[in-house]
């Protein structure tokens, strides 16, 4: 599985290739990471060197404090990357607002029709894809224009699914 890691907005290409490797922006690395006592802190090995990191939750990832510096990182798969990605699209209230695929997929519902008045994080449209379900929420209120696809069709990235306005 390939991650896109944030941290102090540089971001970083992860995929895990077995349990000890990973390559990081291309490059590979031997890895040994172990839980100690059931506490946030983990035992990291990175090609010989070892790091006590300890890992905290926060409210847009973790925490990660390592040789005493502290550094707020954000993981996300590329599908959450793409979503988040697809859903930042901020447009004015008074332009018609796009709503497209943000990756291929297959068109579970559509909760919404045309000349349906919205509010901001209503669900326009459910996909599948990669057998996961993803609302699609909306950005910002409104009135559903022109609804371009229905249940069971199938969708190309980028494709326009329904307007706002």
């Amino acid at each position: 599985m390939k991650y896109i890691t944030t941290i102090d907005n540089h971001e970083y290409a992860v995929e895990i290739l077995d349990e000890r490797h990973i390559l990081v922006d291309g490059v590979e690395h031997g890895i040994n990471l172990e839980s100690v006592g059931g506490q946030p802190i983990y035992s990291l090995l990175v090609g010989g060197r070892s790091f006590e990191v300890h890992v905290y939750p926060a409210e847009n990832g973790y925490q990660v404090l390592v040789h005493g510096n502290l550094y707020l990182a954000r993981v996300e798969d590329e599908r959450e990357q793409r979503l988040r990605a697809a859903m930042v699209e901020a447009v004015p209230d008074n332009q018609e607002f796009h709503l497209k695929a943000p990756m291929p997929g297959l068109v579970i519902a559509v909760p919404v029709s045309e000349e349906q008045t919205i509010e901001k994080g209503d669900v326009l449209l459910i996909l599948e894809s990669m057998k996961m379900q993803n609302e699609l929420k909306s950005p910002r209120a409104g009135k559903i224009v022109r609804v371009r696809v229905k249940a069971g069709d199938s969708v190309e990235h980028k494709q326009t699914l329904l307007s706002v306005i």
